[in-house]
């Protein structure tokens, strides 16, 4: 029972200075999560999950995205996240965000973002498609981006370009030019 409460509240602690909304939203996210994996009946409560964040929060976080532990929602209101998209553990992400897949030119959709450990997604960022973004990155509030980002890259603009790393070790393949 204990193993099972401490799952439900990974995320208590580190919202602590963010709102009780995101507490409760993000309980919930590990409680539906949970809820999902038993039979038919009990499942019918991830349901309710949808409901509660999606209507009174306009926060979509579908239950099955796979996300790490200790994620924080700044101000989280207009938060839109593909079941598809994996995030990594301490991660920030504040309000106005979509993380998605594209529609692609034959109509169809692609994969999702894989959003690595510790990075940091400002206002107002759009991310689509099947890309990383690399462990200790920081997304600048307003970008849209839509190519890989290394790891320890500071990126901001429409579309995301690197302005800073902030590593010496980082991958430079990555760079746009």
């Amino acid at each position: 029972m204990n193993q099972l409460l401490t799952y439900i509240f990974q995320d208590w602690e580190v919202n602590k200075q963010t709102s009780l909304k995101s507490r409760l939203v993000l309980s919930s996210f590990r409680a539906s999560q949970l809820l999902s994996k038993l039979p038919y009946p009990f499942r019918l409560a991830t349901y309710l999950y949808q409901i509660f964040a999606e209507i009174l929060f306009a926060i979509e976080l579908p239950f099955d995205t796979k996300i790490g532990s200790n994620l924080q929602l700044q101000h989280g209101f207009n938060l839109v996240v593909n079941h598809a998209t994996t995030i990594g553990s301490n991660c920030i992400i504040r309000h106005s965000t979509t993380i998605g897949n594209k529609i692609l030119c034959d109509g169809s959709t692609s994969s999702s973002p894989i959003i690595g450990d510790n990075v940091e997604i400002g206002c107002n960022v759009v991310i689509l498609g099947p890309i990383k973004i690399g462990n200790n990155a920081v997304i600048g509030a307003g970008a849209i981006v839509v190519s890989n980002v290394p790891e320890h890259a500071v990126v901001a603009g429409n579309p995301a370009k690197i302005i800073r790393l902030n590593s010496i070790h980082s991958d430079l393949s990555y760079v746009n030019r």
